[in-house]
């Protein structure tokens, strides 16, 4: 069997961006059955109907991202209580217009960090409303709302706190799970 690839939609576009060094941790602690592609949403115009005719590029290759991928995983910050508009931008890009939904079907995860004492949890309540939306299959347990704080998770994805990787490593392995109850393998 082919590595089952899952596009990664990080919501922050900060260079030391806590939630893109979470991402590099699952990444980390994936097995090598999964491959994972991060998909840029930094470049993309702010949604607008007009293009439902006519995608500009970087759009149509925003959702040929989306479509290729057997699944997706969304990590996320907390900006006032609800996801970042830059992901909420690009998750309407790739799901428009009406028809095209990249996202469909697919099963995915939301995982987030903050500093917060919630962690992500009210962004991710927020993103999972959009993806039922969407069709996608989205897991529901564990949730991921981790607080963050210093040396938790470095620029290379090695956790520095024990209980945090035994949680992350089960998150993993349940992730890889749905994904293979999901697409039927």
């Amino acid at each position: 069997m082919s590595a089952i690839k899952v596009a990664v939609l990080v919501g922050s576009l900060r260079k030391e961006s806590f939630n893109r060094k979470l991402a590099n941790a699952v990444e980390r602690l994936a097995p090598p059955e999964l491959s994972f592609e991060h998909v840029r949403i930094d470049n993309l115009p702010l949604y607008d109907q007009d293009f439902d005719s006519d995608y500009p590029p970087v759009c149509k290759q925003l959702k040929e991202h989306i479509k290729s991928a057997d699944a997706v995983l969304f990590v996320t910050p907390e900006y006032n209580r609800s996801i970042p508009g830059v992901l909420k931008n690009a998750i309407d890009i790739a799901s428009r217009p009406y028809g095209t939904n990249a996202f469909a079907g697919k099963p995915g995860a939301m995982i987030g960090v903050s500093v917060g004492a919630t962690g992500t949890a009210l962004a991710q309540q927020h993103l999972r409303n959009v993806l039922a939306y969407l069709d996608v299959a989205v897991m529901g347990q564990p949730e991921v709302f981790i607080k963050y704080s210093d040396g938790l998770i470095d620029n290379d994805g090695n956790i520095g706190v024990e209980s945090t990787k035994k949680f992350l490593e089960g998150f993993v392995d349940r992730y890889v799970a749905w994904i293979h109850r999901q697409l039927g393998h």
